[in-house]
C-alpha cells in the first residue's frame, strides 16, 4: 500500500472511498513482491499494480466487492495446471493478497491516512494490519514512527499494541516489509495472528563523485531506479545544475569531506567516477570502511592496479580490499556514457537483489532472488573500466 502512498494520499485528500489490494507473501516465481498494491476507488479508478498484469483483473473484482461489503478479505493466487487460462500466475508463483477496504466509516481510514501522508512526504513510518485471525480484528491498522510512538490498534488486548508497535519498529529499522505472527494477546498465547507490516523509508541514496559525462548519464539511470542522486565534485566549473538537471542535489567540495559529514546508510551506494588518484584514494579509503551497499571506481585496469597499491600505503587492509570488486559494472561490452551507465547499474541491482549478473537464458536459477541485506560493512563494493 505505501508503495503507491502519493497518489492515494490524492485519493484521501480528495474524500474519495477506495479498497487497497496489497501483496502479502510470495511463494516461488512471482513479479512483485510484499507490499506491492492496486487500489480501486467507488468511481471504479484504478493505480498500481499487484502482479504486472496476471490476476489485475480479478484483485480489482475483489477490491469492488470489498467497499461494497465493507469486508477485509485474505485471497490467494496460483497457476492452475487444469486450465492454462484460469485466474492465476502463469509464471508459476502464488501470491497471497489482502483487500482492505477504506471507506469514510471505516476505523482503520484515520491510520491509514496518517500512514499514507507521512510516506509521500518521505518520511519513515510503517504500518502494520491483520491479515488473518479473528474477524473482529481484521481491518485494522496500527502505524508506527521511527521514535516509536504509534497511532491507532486492534481493539483486543493493549498489550497486543504494545508488542506489534515495537515488532513494527525492528521492521522500520530495517525497511522491511513482511508478515509477522503473534499471539492476538500480544504474546506467544492466544489465537495466532498474521499481521502484514509495510515499511517506508526514505528514498536510498546515490553519490556520484566526479562531474563527468558519465556521470550525467548515471545520474539519469539512478533517477531511474528510484534513488535520491546526489552529485559532488570539488571543481565548481563542472558540478552546475546545467550539466546535471536530472540531480537531486549537487555539491562543490573535497570528495572525501563530503562523504565525512553527508548521512548514509546500509543502502547507500557510492560511484566514484573522478579517475584521480588526489580525488580516489582518500575517498575510497573512507568508503571502503564506511557500512554502504555498493562503492565504484572508474578507471582502467591499470589505474585500479595502481590505485590499489596507493590504497595499501595509506593503510588500507587487504581485508578491505577484497570488498572491492573491479572492473565496476556487468561485462555488457558498454562504450557509451548511458552504456556504462548501465553496465553500473545493473551490477548495482544485482548487488542489491542477491543475482549472479549473468544471461537467464539457459540458466537454472531462480529469475526472483529474496532481498538481501545491504547493512553490513561486508556488503559487496565495485571499481570501473
Amino acid at each position: 500500500m505505501l508503495d503507491i502512498a502519493e497518489e492515494l494520499h490524492r485519493w484521501v485528500e480528495q474524500g474519495r472511498e477506495f479498497a487497497v489490494a496489497t501483496v502479502v507473501a510470495v511463494d516461488g516465481s512471482a513479479p512483485r513482491q510484499p507490499g506491492a498494491a492496486l487500489a480501486v476507488d467507488a468511481d471504479g479508478a484504478a493505480i498500481g499494480s499487484v502482479s504486472g498484469g496476471c490476476v489485475e483483473g480479478a484483485v480489482y473484482e475483489l477490491c469492488q466487492q470489498a467497499l461494497e461489503d465493507g469486508e477485509t478479505v485474505l485471497e490467494r493466487f496460483g497457476y492452475s495446471d487444469e486450465d492454462a487460462f484460469a485466474v492465476g500466475l502463469t509464471c508459476g508463483g502464488i501470491i497471497d493478497i489482502l483487500v482492505t477496504p477504506v471507506r469514510v466509516q471505516d476505523p482503520a481510514r484515520p491510520v491509514v491516512t496518517a500512514a499514507l501522508a507521512a510516506a509521500s512526504a518521505g518520511e519513515a513510518a510503517a504500518v502494520a494490519r491483520i491479515v488473518s485471525g479473528p474477524s473482529g480484528l481484521m481491518g485494522r491498522a496500527l502505524l508506527v514512527r521511527p521514535d516509536g510512538t504509534y497511532d491507532g490498534g486492534f481493539g483486543a488486548h493493549p498489550e497486543l499494541d504494545r508488542t506489534v508497535a515495537a515488532e513494527a519498529g525492528a521492521f522500520l529499522d530495517a525497511g522491511r516489509t513482511g508478515t509477522l505472527e503473534i499471539g492476538e494477546q500480544g504474546s506467544r498465547c492466544g489465537a495466532p495472528l498474521t499481521l502484514l507490516v509495510e515499511s517506508s523509508v526514505p528514498q536510498p541514496r546515490m553519490i556520484v563523485f566526479g562531474a563527468v559525462d558519465f556521470a550525467s548519464a548515471l545520474v539519469r539511470i539512478g533517477k531511474f531506479l528510484n534513488y535520491h542522486v546526489t552529485v559532488c565534485d570539488a571543481r565548481p566549473v563542472f558540478a552546475t545544475e546545467a550539466r546535471f538537471p536530472d540531480a537531486d542535489e549537487i555539491v562543490v567540495e573535497w570528495p572525501h569531506k563530503y562523504l565525512e559529514r553527508t548521512e548514509i546508510d546500509g543502502r547507500t551506494v557510492l560511484c566514484v567516477l573522478t579517475h584521480d588518484a588526489k580525488f580516489d584514494v582518500p575517498l575510497i579509503r573512507l568508503a571502503l570502511r564506511l557500512p554502504v551497499a555498493y562503492v565504484g571506481a572508474m578507471g582502467s585496469r591499470r589505474t585500479h592496479l595502481d590505485r590499489n597499491e596507493r590504497l595499501r600505503e595509506v593503510g588500507v587492509t587487504e581485508l578491505e580490499l577484497a570488498r572491492l570488486r573491479s572492473p565496476i559494472g556487468l561485462d555488457l561490452g558498454a562504450r557509451t556514457p548511458e552504456e556504462t551507465a548501465l553496465s553500473i547499474a545493473s551490477e548495482i541491482v544485482a548487488n542489491r537483489r542477491g543475482g549472479s549478473g549473468g544471461s537467464l537464458t539457459g540458466a537454472h536459477t531462480p529469475i526472483h532472488h529474496e532481498a538481501t541485506s545491504t547493512s553490513s560493512p561486508a556488503g559487496r563494493i565495485g571499481s570501473v573500466a
